[in-house]
């Protein structure tokens, strides 16, 4: 995802709930989502989680507890996310956080079957 397309919904709203660790965003189409803070932590779109080009993503593990403690506007286009384990270099545009919340359930299960293939055990309990 690259670029800023005029035709994306924009969000009108954009609540952190701390305690659940969800974010959720209300767009401009009428469509809402709720995306987990581990969900944005692991698809964070900064070069530390994609690398700078294909095949250099890193696999983010251990992230089942991550919260989010701060969101920071960022023009009329993105928000940058702080997160409780210092990760704080991505911006999530409108676009970004508009196509995590059309794609979450394959992006889900695309990381979980990642961690799986490293040997990885989630730990669902919080």
């Amino acid at each position: 995802m690259s670029g800023l397309d005029l035709n994306t919904p924009r969000p009108i709203d954009i609540r952190l709930h701390q305690a659940s660790k969800l974010l959720e965003i209300k767009f401009d189409n009428n469509t809402e989502c709720m995306l987990s803070c581990e969900f944005l932590r692991v698809h964070s779109p900064s070069a530390e989680v994609r690398g700078h080009g294909v095949g250099q993503e890193t696999l983010q593990l251990a992230k089942e507890r991550v919260n989010i403690t701060a969101i920071e506007p960022i023009g009329n286009y993105a928000v940058k996310l702080v997160f409780d384990d210092g990760h704080d270099t991505g911006l999530y545009s409108w676009d970004y956080l508009y196509y995590c919340g059309q794609h979450y359930e394959a992006m889900w299960q695309d990381y979980i079957a990642k961690l799986e293939m490293a040997g990885h055990k989630r730990t669902d309990s919080i």
